[in-house]
């Protein structure tokens, strides 16, 4: 799929695997919606992109809306990147046999409906659009990535919600790209292993946790960078052939129980 002169909408897209994923967009002519809640670095980032920054609740069906229509209007709209997520760490019972420290409904909730629920609404928006697409040599009219993680299928303890929900974007995965085939549109999904995004947070102590985290990886013993998730996903955009696949990118580590 010919990426130049197209448009594409990264959730998520001001900081971190999102942001990396813009600027290869924009190296490669795409005008990209920073769809994304920190205005402070989305503007900023748009600006330099030559792309644009919208407010986006993932959640909130009007707001996806709105970046999915800026998108079509600076350009046809093909690719759609959804980054945005949080996470969660919190053991599913306390230590005192209370049902007040029981995991906390409300909190696995509000994971699901980010990380799940925001990732199918963005797809849902953006494919309705995608679909009135020319369609290439291929019949193809857009191409989406979605992130899960490698705790979809390694979480570990404490883990519960945030699996869950990757473990749900890797099960769509499937059944949309079959969905979605119908109108040329294909469907991948990545799940990054250890990369090294602002959640670590910096100076000394964080380089040396990530240093410590970094040992445990297969091989290189390092955390990813963002960029080598942002290679991955432009090819997954690009490549006309990749459909339907749940893709780990994590030097071979396989998470343990803690």
């Amino acid at each position: 799929m010919d990426l130049k002169d197209t448009s594409a909408i990264v959730t998520g897209g001001a900081s971190g695997l999102g942001e990396a994923t813009a600027r290869r967009l924009a190296d490669r002519g795409v005008r990209v919606v920073v769809a994304d809640l920190q205005e402070d670095r989305g503007t900023p980032l748009a600006k330099e992109i030559g792309g644009l920054f919208v407010p986006t609740d993932v959640t909130n069906t009007e707001q996806v809306i709105a970046a999915v229509d800026a998108a079509v209007e600076m350009a046809p709209l093909r690719s759609l990147v959804n980054c945005a997520g949080i996470g969660w760490a919190t053991r599913t019972i306390g230590k005192d046999g209370d049902y007040g420290s029981a995991h906390d409904l409300d909190l696995y909730r509000r994971v699901i409906e980010i990380n799940l629920i925001g990732t199918f609404n963005c797809i849902r928006l953006a494919a309705t659009k995608m679909s009135l697409n020319e369609p290439d040599a291929d019949g193809g009219r857009g191409a989406i990535v979605n992130t899960a993680s490698v705790a979809a299928e390694d979480g570990q303890i404490g883990q519960a919600a945030y699996s869950s929900s990757k473990g749900g974007v890797v099960g769509l995965t499937l059944p949309v790209a079959r969905d979605l085939s119908v109108v040329g549109i294909r469907v991948n999904t990545i799940l990054p292993g250890l990369i090294d995004t602002p959640i670590y947070g910096a100076g000394e102590g964080a380089e040396a946790f990530k240093g410590k985290l970094g040992q445990d990886v297969l091989f290189p013993h390092r955390l990813g960078r963002a960029d080598e998730f942002a290679t991955l996903a432009i090819e997954l955009l690009a490549n006309s052939y990749m459909n339907a696949e749940s893709i780990r990118i994590d030097a071979g580590i396989r998470m343990q129980p803690k």
